[in-house]
């Protein structure tokens, strides 16, 4: 009976030191793989969210990478209701009008990296964008757009990305539809749609790491 009970016990741990290994082995894969996508240069990443869809990409972003994460907000905040902020962005598009920031940024010059994310908005670049842009110096580093829309795609929002930083490197970008703030739907990244969201940032920030 003595001879039994030692046998069964002699397996028990065998098979927990198994399943530690097992265990072991996961996070270790797991950590190499955030390494190979990780990069060793400052990084700043800089997101306009009206929804937290560009938000939530952006956490993405900085949970694969690291980084700085900055949300960009205005002096004097736009207004809640849709129509009415429809409305001053196609003003302020009109006039050329860059809203004054609430944000600032201490010693940008010490970031070599700069993701800049944004909903299209009139399938354009939205104004506090424009605003952030046009008041740092970007000159030599790596820029890189990434967007949420409501199904209409970047407009030309990423062209205007790359003419507002002409001094400086751009990447290719990612843009993937989020809300529809129209129609009251607000927060989509959640459930399936915030594993595949994840799943393809990913493959991005693969795909362009060695240009960074």
């Amino acid at each position: 009976m003595k001879k039994t009970t030692n046998t069964m016990m002699m397996m028990m741990m065998m098979a927990f030191c198994l399943l530690s290994s097992c265990s072991n082995a996961q996070e270790t894969t797991a950590s190499v793989e955030v390494k190979q996508i990780g990069t060793d240069k400052k990084t700043l990443i800089v997101y306009l969210s009206r929804t937290n869809n560009t938000k939530a990409v952006a956490e993405m972003i900085q949970h694969n990478i690291g980084g700085d994460l900055v949300v960009i907000e205005l002096k004097k905040p736009y207004p809640e209701d849709y129509k009415e902020t429809v409305e001053q962005v196609s003003k302020e598009n009109e006039t050329g009008y860059l809203p004054p920031l609430k944000t600032k940024i201490d010693n940008i010059e010490k970031y070599d990296v700069v993701f800049v994310g944004f909903p299209t908005w009139g399938m354009q670049l939205p104004p506090p964008m424009k605003s952030f842009l046009n008041q740092y110096n970007l000159s030599g580093k790596t820029v890189i757009p990434f967007n949420t829309n409501a199904g209409y795609g970047i407009g030309s929002s990423f062209q205007t990305v790359n003419k507002l930083c002409k001094k400086s490197k751009i990447l290719e970008g990612f843009s993937v539809k989020g809300g529809i703030e129209r129609d009251g739907i607000l927060f989509v990244m959640h459930g399936e749609k915030k594993v595949q969201v994840q799943q393809d940032v990913k493959k991005w920030l693969s795909k362009i790491k060695s240009k960074m």
